[in-house]
């Protein structure tokens, strides 16, 4: 049994992008048309994951023209280039089959805010306060200005 593993760590990637069911991850894809080779990317909703090792998998739903689309893809292929996370989901379930049904708004899975351990992207509170200046500051710079206009008309 410990010979199969040690040949399926040979195929496994080293490095592999942690990402959980219900988080919104775009697949970036070799595919080869004739002599070329380009990347096509796949944008969706993980809504499952199974299996374990060289064998783990995940299925992947985007709407494409109002058309449900799931893929299914091997974690480690060597067909995927990489997996960008656009963002964490809040979900309860390991598997997310309900959203098969799912229409309009209700495909939205909620974002985890918070997560501990990660950069957050939006900027913190402190960060986002603009200091009002008081009423009498503006007053004085209004009049100013109005002195400034009236000397260059005449």
């Amino acid at each position: 049994m410990n010979e199969i593993r040690e040949i399926e760590k040979e195929y496994m990637k080293k490095r592999v992008r942690h990402f959980h069911v219900g988080d919104t991850v775009k697949v970036h894809l070799r595919v080869k048309e004739g002599e070329r080779e380009r990347v096509q990317v796949f944008e969706g909703t993980v809504i499952a994951m199974k299996g374990g090792s060289i064998n783990e998998s995940f299925t992947v739903r985007k709407i494409s023209y109002g058309v449900g689309v799931e893929r299914v893809f091997p974690l480690h292929s060597p067909l995927i280039k990489k997996i960008d996370i656009k963002r964490k989901g809040d979900v309860r379930r390991a598997k997310l089959y309900y959203l098969r049904e799912r229409v309009g708004k209700g495909i939205v899975v909620k974002e985890k805010v918070g997560v501990p351990g990660e950069d957050s992207e939006q900027p913190k509170p402190e960060e986002t306060k603009v200091e009002q200046p008081k009423a009498e500051e503006t007053k004085a710079e209004n009049t100013e200005q109005k002195a400034e206009n009236t000397d260059q008309k005449s």
